[in-house]
């Protein structure tokens, strides 16, 4: 394959799966020897873009404003100074502005036209950007039919499912005997030292991500007889506050205070996963793709979570035992408990690595690029 000169536009580099996926292909690219140029409102993980050999172009393109329609021109200059071969898009209001810049090249300069759909975006005219691309990259085959579902008139030929990948080598398999991470997180967080078996509820800390679901786990576990502690990273965040008191008070109703930790994100989130003995995913809401699903199985810890979207996709291939019918708190209680007494045997391999996911990518890049 020649040597491309591949432009991503997303709203910002702060966190995210968006986000790290966009750092992945670009430092796979650039691997490749090919050219990886971001556009984004900047952020914290630039410098690793930067580091990656990768480049970055400061553009706020994801502010909803009449003002950003501005940056179209700036696009355009961009993508025919810098000869680009393909132009990919991850975002809705960076692929529209991306969209109207190519509109107004020239047929023979401009670049081919890509989208990532990484999310279950309310279906419309605007969301309906994101299937517009000469080749659609969908992050899930639940991601692959809500798109055909909602926009009939898009080619099915374009689409490419290539589901986001764990890197192994960050989410090593750690043997449930090996206490080491346990004692570690309990030298953050002393109360999650105790010996009862430990759930890890990961997530930001909005109401969509099942916390309360979480407790409510926990305080029936406890009828039932079985001890168990609950640690909820990521939970606390500013402008979270009002959120983590109405979680405080529902474990304090459930008479549950005293066995849940409520913290902030944890930038080691396998060990994490490491210390835990049942992982959790309860989002109300059905996630685009459940990377955490993956990485829980590739460190070697069981998930519960509701089957539905990415995660009952998932859970349905790797851990049938996991799958639970969204909001059903006894099966939920009771699918834990086997878990927890009984744990499944686990698969060694994780299908879905980074490396493969990279590859593919690079591979949809060769079809629109040669």
């Amino acid at each position: 394959m020649r040597r491309l000169t591949v432009v991503q536009l997303l709203p910002a580099l702060h966190s995210g799966g968006v986000e790290r996926s966009t750092l992945e292909i670009a430092a796979a690219l650039v691997a490749a020897g090919h050219r990886a140029l971001v556009v984004s409102a900047g952020g914290r993980l630039v410098q690793p873009l930067l580091d990656s050999g990768a480049e970055h172009l400061t553009l706020d393109i994801g502010r909803k404003s009449l003002l950003t329609l501005r940056h179209v021109a700036s696009l355009r200059r961009l993508f025919s100074e810098t000869g680009a071969d393909i132009v990919h898009a991850r975002s809705r209001l960076p692929a529209w502005l991306g969209w109207y810049a190519l509109r107004g090249m020239p047929v023979s300069q401009r670049p081919r036209w890509m989208t990532t759909m990484h999310g279950l975006n309310s279906p419309g005219r605007y969301s309906g950007i994101m299937a517009s691309g000469e080749r659609v990259i969908c992050v899930s085959q639940t991601v692959h039919d809500y798109l055909l579902e909602h926009y009939r008139a898009t080619d099915p030929a374009r689409l490419r499912v290539i589901p986001r990948g764990v890197d192994v080598a960050q989410f090593p398999r750690v043997e449930r005997s090996d206490r080491r991470p346990r004692l570690a997180v309990a030298a953050q967080h002393p109360r999650l030292g105790a010996q009862a078996p430990l759930l890890l509820l990961p997530g930001r800390g909005t109401r969509l991500k099942g916390h309360a679901h979480a407790l409510q786990l926990l305080a029936a576990l406890r009828r039932e007889g079985q001890p168990a502690m609950l640690w909820m990273p990521g939970v606390r965040e500013p402008g979270r506050e009002a959120y983590v008191r109405e979680l405080e008070q529902l474990a304090q109703t459930l008479g549950i205070a005293d066995h849940v930790v409520l913290s902030e994100p944890t930038n080691r989130i396998a060990e994490a996963y490491a210390a835990s003995d049942v992982v959790l995913q309860l989002s109300d809401k059905p996630e685009a793709f459940g990377r955490t699903v993956l990485e829980a199985l590739s460190v070697g810890r069981p998930l519960a979570g509701w089957n539905h979207g990415g995660v009952g996709e998932l859970l349905s291939q790797l851990q049938p035992s996991g799958a639970v019918q969204h909001g059903d708190l006894r099966q939920l209680t009771q699918c834990v408990l086997q878990l927890l007494q009984n744990p499944p045997s686990l698969p060694r391999r994780i299908p879905y690595t980074l490396q493969s996911m990279q590859r593919a990518t690079l591979d949809v890049y060769a079809e629109l690029g040669n």
